[in-house]
């Protein structure tokens, strides 16, 4: 059972529109709702796999209850921690060109005891986890030592725990040994303080991460693959793309077929790129099942191209 943990979930509703004219009447030419945040969509994506999944996450007032409700028709375990604030909405527009507009809502500010119920109800429900997954951004009254907190708790209860988040909270994180983190391009450079213009920078900035505490650094470089770097080694991975639909939740899919193929060695990483490349050919945030991975179309090497240069250098 692989758990995941989401400390601000959100209901995520998309509304299509030909295009965006500020102070103008919009109408509408499709709306979905679906249940939002790293950790919810990496268990859609392990409930879509076939396996067992248990979602932690704080829900409150009409739109918490929506986020529950639409996670039990996937067939997803919620442990709910219930909060007087209600649970954020966000809004993404998306325009016939292609082009995405999100807002996102700040969410719910948790008390001293809504924090204390969120550590102990993950405890709780860890004891049949052989992973936990901690993913996304910390809501208001959660300091950035928090996911650090979570990660000695889930160490000292002999659980594997990977860490999927950025900024302060992640390097506050790293001093606590977190199995895996998963940072994307972007977020690796954020983390060392510098551009990443090739794949090999990228290596050296996850060398970084495992040098302040990370046993493993699980990271995403967009269309060029992804890097697995830990004590066993480093591997480069990638996957033939023949047209890429959505890239929304993709990161999420991968994290959840890296934990799903055990969370170590180049086969988890064949796993990761296998659910990456499938997610991103999928519309929305539709997660992937087994019929739609190609391993096949997935390569996996130890002769990392370090002079590769990214297409999309981080800043």
């Amino acid at each position: 059972m692989i758990l995941t943990v989401t400390p601000n979930p959100s209901l995520d509703r998309t509304y299509e529109v030909p295009s965006l004219d500020r102070g103008e009447v919009i109408r509408a030419t499709g709306e979905r709702m679906d249940p939002g945040g790293k950790g919810v969509n990496v268990s859609r994506a392990v409930a879509a796999a076939g396996q067992r999944t248990v979602a932690v996450l704080p829900l409150g007032g009409a739109p918490g209850a929506l986020v529950a409700d639409l996670l039990h028709q996937q067939g997803i375990e919620v442990a709910p921690v219930p909060v007087t604030g209600a649970t954020r909405s966000n809004i993404a527009l998306a325009e016939s060109d292609g082009v995405l507009t999100k807002i996102n809502a700040p969410g719910p500010e948790l008390s001293g005891a809504e924090r204390e119920l969120l550590l102990e109800t993950v405890r709780q429900q860890s004891r049949d986890a052989s992973w936990i997954a901690c993913c996304g951004s910390l809501p208001r009254g959660l300091a950035p030592s928090w996911y650090a907190d979570l990660v000695a708790r889930a160490h000292a209860a002999g659980v594997r725990i990977a860490l999927d988040t950025s900024g302060p909270a992640l390097l506050a994180a790293l001093r606590e040994r977190p199995d895996v983190v998963k940072p994307n391009a972007e977020e690796l450079a954020g983390a060392v303080g510098r551009p990443l213009a090739t794949v090999g920078d990228a290596v050296k900035a996850a060398e970084e991460l495992r040098e302040m505490g990370a046993r493993a650094v699980l990271a995403s470089l967009g269309a060029d693959g992804q890097l697995l770097v830990s004590d066993e080694g480093s591997w480069f991975g990638s996957a033939r793309v023949a047209a890429v639909r959505s890239n929304v939740g993709a990161g999420d899919s991968s994290l959840a077929g890296f934990l799903i193929a055990g969370g170590n060695g180049p086969d988890a990483l064949a796993s990761a790129v296998a659910h990456g490349a499938a997610a991103v050919q999928l519309p929305g945030s539709v997660m992937p099942t087994p019929g739609d991975l190609d391993p096949a179309a997935v390569t996996v090497t130890a002769e990392v191209p370090a002079d590769r240069v990214l297409t999309e250098p981080a800043s």
